[in-house]
């Protein structure tokens, strides 16, 4: 099976990231390498890329191809994104990329590959210690965090740590893709247009036989 002997290869080389993810570290290491989203609130997603890109970048072609306006995080035989998910949320959907895309990139490959690191993450403190490290280092608040204050939206409370347990590597092929739910199906921009409707992967839905895990 192509899929399950990518995984392995893949797996392989991803037993090498750390474990322990702190959130002042991996932003600082993010930051001193020029990695373009060392700003970003959600910083665990973008750190599990950016340890992707390290340690797989001599394996696939990253970034993967872009269909329209939608990219894929790598390519190597097929189509790969790369996911993070928070355990201890008792959450278990992941929000995919766009249905129309994922749709044409099994027409064009089979499947889509998935890559999601699994682990439980500490929050900050009552006093938001970690925001207020993190906006310090940014330079100020951002134009987006401004203008969400003036709205007099609620912040989310930044996750500071990450303890990684596995990783899962998924397909998602057309038999996953027509059980899957979607997610923003009636959203629109702040442009008034549409956005486009995303695949909402329930984890506890999918075949046993599509996965493939390492333990941390």
């Amino acid at each position: 099976m192509v899929f399950l002997r990518l995984a392995k290869q893949i797996g392989e080389r991803l037993r090498k990231i750390p474990k322990i993810w702190d959130g002042r570290e991996a932003i600082l290491e993010m930051r001193d390498a020029n990695y373009p989203h060392w700003r970003q609130m959600e910083w665990i997603g973008f750190y599990f890329q950016f340890l992707c890109e390290k340690y797989l970048s001599n394996f696939m072609e990253i970034p993967g191809l872009r269909y329209e306006n939608t990219k894929f995080d790598g390519f190597k035989d097929i189509l790969w994104d790369f996911k993070t998910h928070v355990i201890n949320t008792n959450k278990y959907k992941i929000i995919v990329n766009d249905s129309k895309t994922i749709a044409e990139a099994i027409d064009d490959f089979d499947s889509v590959g998935l890559i999601i690191a699994f682990g439980e993450a500490i929050y900050d403190d009552e006093s938001r210690s970690f925001q207020n490290w993190h906006n310090a280092l940014k330079g100020g608040l951002s134009k987006y965090t401004i203008k969400r204050i003036e709205r007099g939206s609620w912040s989310r409370i930044r996750k500071v740590y990450f303890e990684l347990k596995q990783i899962n590597f998924v397909e998602i092929n057309d038999d996953v893709l027509i059980r899957s739910g979607t997610f923003q199906s009636n959203f629109r921009n702040s442009n008034g247009l549409p956005r486009k409707e995303k695949v909402l992967l329930d984890l506890n839905e999918i075949d046993e036989g599509t996965i493939y895990s390492i333990k941390f």
